[in-house]
């Protein structure tokens, strides 16, 4: 086992790390920028450090400043969470060449999925199933539109090194394709460095399927089920649950081994994501895998009662998996809401300073956040603020659930989408597991509007 964990971000996802690195025994290091100085998960490490100012580029991204605090304070690990370096091939890279376990897949397997393309070309090899588009990326919009018509429109312009929802835009015409191209190019440059661009077909009304993998460097590969993250706003997960309303025994099994292939293809040693698209008609295409810790974690681990950050650690450190695929035995239900620091009506981030916070509690109910009276909430970084989960013996007995812990939860001094939340649990469409990735956009009422 590791002597000593840099934490490599902030916020709940650091706390979380701190919290399973303490359960193994394991000291850790909280790196912060000076907008973080009275954070939560500083205060929480037993060592800490400022890499720099709030800008992302010159703190949470910065790779010296992140390498150099690990290698001062004597870190034999670095724990990237979501985000920020997460993926990122080029600080993996460069933790192994200073000596410092990224806790985290091979480089290889980060550099091979981050090139959605070449994952897509890859995984077809394979025989796993996946959506007609581009063989490689597009240099112009004339090019893209010859494939969109071979494919048939609508389709899906993607960054090529895309994630969380950016450099993505719908087309459903040729006119439409020429005027969002140029936009899909300069989001994927401006987010991750890379313009390119890659045409797949969109599946309209589709459910987002993922299934959670857990890897170790002994060539051992399962899954621990599916998450459900069909509840999105422009392409950002906000509500996600485990099992899927969609799926039934034999279709979970069958996916759950594509997952598991789709892993082993890349030679994947950690935990991480294999993501699908499923259709209406039950086909399911994959459509991308995460080469890290999702913030959806939580719902799998209620389940299953499974560590995942934990298992993340122990799979960096060369232990081979602690369970075997047939003692994966999921029980219950378990849904999750991402409570946003943004103003219901105009989903604006809402910063600020928290000025009385009472988390919900009760049996089945799990709090990750990094709130605390008194904090601040930063305009320079995601707003994502707590994670509440619940968990029932069936999915009516954990929306319930987790229906009450909305009311009960108390955040004052920002705004929060807690009114959205509860919307959408009481909805018909969802109450009845009727959802897929456009359900916010159906709404009758504007998807920000309070109830």
């Amino acid at each position: 086992m590791f002597r000593k964990i840099l934490v490599a971000n902030r916020g709940e996802i650091a706390v979380r790390i701190i919290r399973a690195a303490r359960g193994l025994g394991v000291p850790t290091v909280a790196v912060f920028s000076t907008a973080d100085r009275e954070a939560l998960h500083v205060r929480m490490a037993d060592e800490r450090v400022c890499i720099g100012p709030p800008s992302v580029e010159e703190s949470y991204l910065n790779i010296p400043a992140i390498i150099g605090a690990a290698l001062t304070l004597r870190a034999d690990a670095i724990h990237p969470g979501y985000g920020f370096l997460s993926e990122n091939g080029d600080f993996a890279e460069a933790c192994q060449s200073s000596g410092i376990t990224f806790i985290g897949p091979r480089v290889r397997a980060i550099r091979l999925m981050g090139d959605k393309p070449r994952a897509r070309k890859m995984m077809a090899r394979a025989e796993i199933p996946v959506l007609s588009g581009s063989v490689g990326a597009m240099n112009n919009a004339e090019e893209a539109k010859k494939v969109a018509r071979d494919v048939g429109y609508p389709v899906l312009l993607k960054a090529a090194a895309g994630g969380g929802g950016r450099g993505l835009r719908i087309a459903k015409s040729d006119a439409e394709l020429v005027r969002v191209f140029q936009v899909a190019q300069a989001e994927g440059g401006a987010s991750f460095g890379n313009s390119q661009v890659y045409v797949e077909k969109y599946l309209e009304r589709a459910r987002h399927i993922e299934f959670q993998i857990v890897a170790d460097q002994h060539k051992q590969v399962i899954h621990l089920g599916e998450r459900d993250c069909s509840i999105q706003r422009r392409y950002q997960k906000l509500l996600e649950e485990t099992p899927s309303p969609a799926l039934d025994p034999p279709l979970r099994a069958q996916m759950g081994r594509i997952a598991v292939r789709a892993a082993q293809v890349v030679g994947y040693n950690n935990v991480g994501t294999i993501e699908f698209l499923l259709a209406p008609d039950r086909a399911f295409y994959f459509i991308e895998m995460n080469t890290r810790v999702q913030v959806e974690h939580p719902v799998t681990e209620m389940t299953t009662g499974i560590d995942i950050v934990q298992e993340s650690i122990r799979a960096a450190a060369g232990e081979p998996l602690s369970i075997a695929q047939d003692a994966v035995q999921p029980r219950g239900h378990a849904v999750e809401c991402r409570i946003n620091a943004e103003d219901p009506d105009t989903q604006l981030p809402s910063p600020g300073t928290v000025t009385a916070f009472l988390p919900p509690g009760g049996f089945g109910i799990r709090v990750d956040t990094h709130l605390q009276v008194g904090c601040t909430i930063p305009i320079y970084y995601d707003s994502l603020v707590a994670k509440v989960v619940a968990h029932g013996r069936d999915r009516a007995d954990s929306v319930q659930r987790m229906r009450g812990a909305l009311a009960e939860c108390t955040i004052e001094g920002i705004k929060t989408n807690i009114p959205l939340h509860q919307r959408i649990l009481q909805h018909p469409q969802f109450r009845a597991g009727n959802t897929h990735t456009r359900f916010l956009e159906e709404l009758a009422e504007p998807v920000g509007a309070t109830a």
